[in-house]
Order: structure tokens, then C-alpha cells, then sequence
């Protein structure tokens, strides 16, 4: 074993309060299994504007208690040097139910009360959108939840909240990474819990915090309806999260009763045990809770991930089948509704480049404000925020991957508050008569079918750089469209078929976005860290007075495989 391994591990072992990856770590020595331990200490898990997330395990390049110690202290560095009375504001802390997270967040608290910093820690798990509702209310300087959000169990994650609210963006990112690598070489502060909370320096929030949550979304001005949600069924599950209490609450709260829980998958379980990947949008992942609602005859089957901040939903249809709405289709519908009973001054909704252009089109059909930007939510909450004005407030905004924002209590994506919205939608074309596919179909013949799609494609040795090509090879038209526009993120230019050229206000990066003409759309997106691209596609399919939603959709489904067929064939290869 090379001496710089050598001293590297001696180190660690020196560090590591956690007696479990010491051993860990000691086994492999004993083995002497040299590549393994490289790969352990081949750098460190990088903090990033999601925060960290990895495998759980010993070493710098996993998630274990060390690391989660060195992060803290980092983070705590940071806030003290940019977050005015960031010791007093303090830091907000929740955690889910995967079976390291009480001890990570614990461990972050021990370390930022002994930095002088006050932390507010959940006394039990608690769903994501919590910890973002909780740095808000307090005016915290920050927050941190311990979560892996959807990913498989050996994951865990440290996702950090800025003094708004929102997760961070640039320069924080950076600016935390820096203090990290320096914390890491420092001896970490840590103080005992009871010490901390004698100090005065540790409160715990108790069922009183997760009340205030509750009553915030019962009197939140967009979630009020004055429809009588009987008849209205639904089963849920929490897909083992930490979501089923808070879910079923608020949803009875409401008034609606007919809610059968997936008792399998009610309880945080970090095992994940009825579920091969705890992410909805996996096969198979809804199957426990389209079989409790077939069983009750319920009209929906819906999910929370296992953090409680993405939402997902199947609708039963005439013949008894359930179908999963995608993450664009319950934007737009939960963007009509919401648009349709919003106050004048309640009406600013916003989406992601790689998510549908539908809702725009809804928007501007309201006379309503919408913004796009880059993917994630960290940026549709930012942008919120700076956008958000008295007389054009937040109401709505989603990404494709299943990620709802309804109102501005919480500045980041809440699965709780989507699923209420989103029941309390059915409930009012219930009571009209109508079921959420007549719905989706009027909105489809006023704005036309939107169809998306997205294509990883990967890229055999010796192909060319895709983005460069592309940019050297500008096309003129994709798959028999004329491109209209091509906006180039990576220069922050539009550029026009007519040869004019504007600038996008969007931070730079390595994005193709090309605007067809009869509204399709193609973005190309290289990977930076594996040799492929994504392609994400948009077709939007007229529909006529005599077609069904089911024919225009067999039809749009026909023209999207030749559509992506014929983009990929004109790749170079």
C-alpha cells in the first residue's frame, strides 16, 4: 500500500467518531484490498447546489459521520462569514426515516451548537417541505434535512437551504465546498445535546412545529375551496417515507375521509422492503397503491417519495384501469386549476426549460406571468422569489420529474400541499361532472396536445464532442421541421432563422434548445461527467373535432417515435 493511502487511512481512523466504518475501513485493511481503499479516499463527495448525496459508508468519497461532521462545520464557517446574526437566526435541522439519518443530523447539530450557532432539530422525522417551511418561519440563517430523497437505500444526503428559503444556487455552493476542504483538515467542535440544549444553544421542534405547518396549508389563501369533497376516493401511499401522518392530516382536514393508506408502505422503513428503487416514476413502484385503489374502486392512486416533497398520481379511467398522469400532465392540470381560481394579484406560475411549454400557454390564456429556468428547483424558487411582487405574487410552479410548488408558505417543491391541490381539483370536477381526463382533454383542444419525451443517448468512443458539432453545424431543420429559433445557453444567445440574435437571461450552460416550427421542440443537453447526451423532445398534436383523447394521443405517440428517430439518425455517430 502507497504511503500517502497509508497516512490518508491513519488519519481517518484518528477522526472517525463512528466505531461501524472503522471497522469497516479495518477489514479492508486487514484484506488489503488496495483498490478498494483508493476508491475510498479518491477525493471527496462533492458538495454541490443539491448539497452531498452518495452511498453510505467509510471514507471521504461516502456519506458516514466524519464526513457529516466536516460538512457542518463547513457550512457553519461559511454561514458566519456571509448570513448576518447567523448564530442567533440559527439553523434549522430535520431528517427522514432512512436509518442513518437521526444520527447525521444529530451529529450536523452537536457541531454547529458548538461553532456558537443555535439549531432548531426535529425531534422526529420529518417531511422535506417542513424544513424549508420551518427556515422561513423562524427567519433562520439556513437549514439542513438529511434525506436521499427517492434514491435506493444504501444513499443518504445532506440537502442545505439558504437564509430565503430556497436551496442553494452559485456562489454558495463553491463558497461551502471551499470551507469544507478546510474544515476537514481542522479538528471538528462538537457539543453534547444535553449540554447544547442547557446552553440554550439546542431547541427541539416538537408536534407544536408540525402544527403550524398543518394550519399554514389549512389557511393558505390558494389551497381554499368552497367544493364539498364527497365521493371523491383516493388511495395513498408514503412509499415507506415520512409522509403518511402529515398526508392523511391534511387531507382530512380538508374534508376528505375516503382515504385508504397502503398499510405496507405507511411507515418509514429504510429497507424499502415492498419496493425495488422508492422512486414513483420507477415500474412498478405504484403497483401496492393502484391495487389498494382498484380495491376500494377509489378514483385515485397517489404517492408521496419517501421524503414527502414529490407527488405522483394514476387515475382511474371508464373501463376501471389506472393510468399514471406524467409530471408535465399534472402540472398543466394543477396550473389551469389553480390559475382559474387565483386573485388578480396571485398569479405568477414558473417551469423548467426540459418541462413542458404548456403551462406558458395556460398562463398566458389567464393573462398570467410565467418565467422559465434552468432544471431543478433551486432555480424555479430563486427566480420565484425575485419575481414575486405585491402585485404579482407566487402561485405556481413544477418541473417534469414530479416536483409541485402550490403558493408561496414553502420555497421549494412540496409533495403534501400538490396532493391536497390536486384532490381538492378532483373534487370540483366531481361536483361538475367531469373526470380529470375530460378536463386534461379541454385543455389539450384549446392548446393542443403536448407530448414530451426524453432520450439518453450514449456515446461510443471516438464520436464527436455533440454540443461542439452542433454548434459548428447549425441545423436549419430537425426531423422535416424548420427550426424557427436556437437558443444556445452556453453563450446565452437566441438566435432567429431571420438571422437576429437576442440574449437569454439564464445562467450560462452546456444547453441546445430548438424551436420548430408547429410548436415542437428539441433540447440537447451534453452530459458533463459520462460519455452521452439527453435529448428532450416536444411535439404538440392538434386535436380534431372528432378525435378522442385516446386517438390523438395513439397519433402523437406515432409522430414522437419518428420524430426522435429521425433526430438521433441525424446525430453524428
Amino acid at each position: 500500500m502507497n504511503t500517502h493511502l497509508q497516512l490518508q487511512l491513519k488519519h481517518w481512523l484518528e477522526k472517525d467518531p463512528d466505531p461501524h466504518t472503522r471497522a469497516q475501513l479495518q477489514a479492508l485493511i486487514q484484506a488489503q484490498d488496495e483498490a478498494e481503499l483508493a476508491a475510498r479516499f479518491a477525493g471527496r463527495l462533492e458538495f454541490g447546489t443539491a448539497g452531498l448525496r452518495g452511498v453510505v459508508g467509510p471514507g471521504p468519497m461516502g456519506m458516514n459521520r466524519l464526513v457529516i461532521c466536516q460538512t457542518s462545520a463547513g457550512l457553519g464557517n461559511y454561514l458566519l462569514r456571509q448570513v448576518k446574526d447567523a448564530a442567533v437566526r440559527g439553523v434549522v435541522i430535520g431528517f427522514d426515516g432512512r436509518h442513518d439519518s437521526r444520527q447525521f443530523a444529530h451529529d450536523a447539530a452537536s457541531v454547529l451548537t458548538a461553532m456558537g450557532i443555535r439549531v432548531r432539530l426535529t425531534a422526529r422525522v420529518a417531511p422535506t417541505p417542513l424544513v424549508a417551511f420551518g427556515v422561513k418561519h423562524f427567519d433562520a440563517a439556513a437549514g439542513i434535512v438529511v434525506t436521499a430523497s427517492h434514491n435506493p437505500p444504501e444513499y443518504n444526503g445532506y440537502k442545505v437551504y439558504w437564509e430565503n428559503g430556497a436551496q442553494i444556487i452559485p456562489p454558495h455552493d463553491k463558497g461551502i465546498a471551499a470551507c469544507i476542504e478546510q474544515a476537514a483538515t481542522q479538528d471538528i467542535p462538537f457539543l453534547d445535546q444535553s449540554l447544547a440544549t442547557k446552553l440554550g444553544k439546542l431547541s427541539w421542534l416538537q408536534d407544536d412545529f408540525y402544527q403550524l405547518y398543518r394550519r399554514g396549508i389549512m389557511h393558505a389563501e390558494v389551497l381554499q375551496s368552497a367544493i364539498p369533497p364527497e365521493g371523491v376516493s383516493l388511495a395513498y401511499t408514503a412509499m415507506h417515507g415520512v409522509g403518511a401522518e402529515m398526508a392523511e392530516t391534511v387531507l382530512a382536514d380538508a374534508g376528505f375521509n375516503l382515504v385508504y393508506s397502503v398499510a405496507a408502505q405507511r411507515e418509514p422503513d429504510g429497507d424499502f422492503p415492498t419496493v425495488n428503487f422508492p422512486n414513483p416514476e420507477e415500474p412498478g413502484a405504484m403497483d401496492l397503491v393502484i391495487a389498494e385503489a382498484q380495491k376500494h374502486g377509489a378514483m385515485l392512486a397517489c404517492a408521496n417519495d419517501p421524503d414527502a416533497d414529490r407527488f405522483a398520481v394514476a387515475v382511474r379511467r371508464d373501463d376501471g384501469d389506472y393510468r399514471m398522469l406524467t409530471g408535465d400532465q399534472v402540472g398543466a392540470l394543477l396550473g389551469h386549476y389553480l390559475l382559474g381560481h387565483a386573485a388578480l394579484d396571485h398569479r405568477l406560475t414558473g417551469t423548467t426549460l426540459v418541462s413542458s411549454s404548456l403551462l406558458s400557454k395556460i398562463a398566458a390564456s389567464f393573462n398570467s406571468q410565467t418565467y422559465t429556468t434552468l432544471t431543478g428547483f433551486k432555480w424555479l424558487m430563486n427566480v420565484a422569489i425575485a419575481k414575486s411582487k405585491a402585485e404579482n405574487r407566487f402561485l405556481f410552479a413544477y418541473e417534469e420529474a414530479l416536483g409541485y410548488t402550490v403558493g408561496d408558505m414553502v420555497w421549494d417543491k412540496d409533495g403534501i400541499s400538490a396532493l391536497l391541490a390536486f384532490a381538492q381539483l378532483t373534487a370540483e370536477l366531481t361536483a361538475q361532472g367531469l373526470t380529470l381526463w375530460d378536463r386534461l382533454e379541454q385543455i389539450y383542444r384549446r392548446h393542443g396536445l403536448h407530448l414530451n419525451a426524453q432520450v439518453s443517448i450514449a456515446l461510443k468512443p471516438g464520436t464527436p464532442d455533440i454540443g461542439a458539432y452542433l454548434r459548428e453545424h447549425p441545423p436549419e431543420a430537425i426531423a422535416g421541421f424548420r427550426v424557427l429559433e436556437t437558443e444556445d445557453l452556453k453563450s446565452s444567445l437566441r438566435r432567429f432563422a431571420d438571422g437576429r440574435s437576442e440574449a437569454i437571461e439564464l445562467p450560462a450552460s452546456d444547453v441546445l434548445l430548438y424551436r420548430l416550427e408547429g410548436g415542437a421542440r428539441v433540447i440537447v443537453r451534453p452530459s458533463g461527467t459520462e460519455p452521452k447526451i439527453k435529448c428532450y423532445y416536444e411535439l404538440v398534436e392538434p386535436l380534431n373535432p372528432d378525435d378522442s383523447l385516446d386517438s390523438a394521443n395513439g397519433r402523437a405517440d406515432k409522430a414522437m417515435a419518428n420524430f426522435i428517430q429521425a433526430h438521433q439518425a441525424s446525430l453524428p455517430k
